[in-house]
C-alpha cells in the first residue's frame, strides 16, 4: 500500500519536511535504545550498578519517544519505518564499541552519542519551524529530556 490511508492536516511540502524529520528522529531513537541496552549489558567496573541502572533509564526514555514519534508520523499521514535495516542505513549516531567497557569509557561514549543526537534534534527543531509546530513541540520535548540526560551523564565525568 503506497498511498497513505490517513488524510494529512499538512500540505504535501510540509508533510514531506515533517515526515523526514520524524523518520530521522525515529531511527536515531531506536538506535539510541539499542546502544544504551548494549552498554547496559557490557558495562563493568566501579559504580557499575548505578551506570547499569542509568542506562536502563535512557533505554526507557528512548523507547517512550520512539512510540510518540512513530504515532506523530502516522497522524500526519507518513508511515514510520523503525525496522533494523532502516536504522542501520540511516541512523546518524556514532557507533558504540563491542565487548565489555569500563564505566569511564561507557560514560564517555554515551556523552558523545547524546551530544551527536542532540545536535541532530536541534537541526530538526529548525527544520520543522515552518512545516509543523506540533511536531516541532514533540522534538523540543525530546531534546529537553535528552539534554537533561546528557547533563547527568556529563556530571559523572567531573
Amino acid at each position: 500500500m503506497g498511498k497513505s490511508p490517513i488524510q494529512s492536516p499538512l500540505s504535501e511540502a510540509d508533510k514531506e519536511i515533517t515526515g523526514n524529520a520524524l523518520q530521522a528522529t525515529l531511527v536515531d531513537l531506536v538506535d539510541l535504545s539499542l546502544i544504551a541496552k548494549q552498554a547496559h549489558w557490557n558495562v563493568v567496573g566501579a559504580n557499575f550498578r548505578s551506570v547499569h541502572l542509568q542506562l536502563d533509564e535512557l533505554v526507557d526514555t528512548a523507547r517512550q519517544y520512539v512510540d510518540e514519534v512513530a504515532e506523530r508520523a502516522n497522524a500526519i499521514g507518513v508511515s514510520p519505518n523503525g525496522q533494523a535495516k532502516a536504522v542501520v542505513e540511516s541512523s546518524g549516531l556514532p557507533d558504540y564499541p563491542d565487548n565489555w567497557q569500563s564505566v569511564e569509557s561507557t560514560v564517555a561514549a554515551i556523552v558523545g552519542i547524546l551530544a551527536a543526537l542532540i545536535e541532530r534534534l536541534r537541526k530538526r527543531i529548525d527544520e520543522t519551524d515552518k512545516s509543523d509546530l506540533v511536531t516541532q513541540d514533540l522534538i523540543i520535548a525530546i531534546t529537553q529530556e535528552l539534554e537533561k540526560a546528557h547533563w547527568m551523564w556529563q556530571a559523572q565525568q567531573a
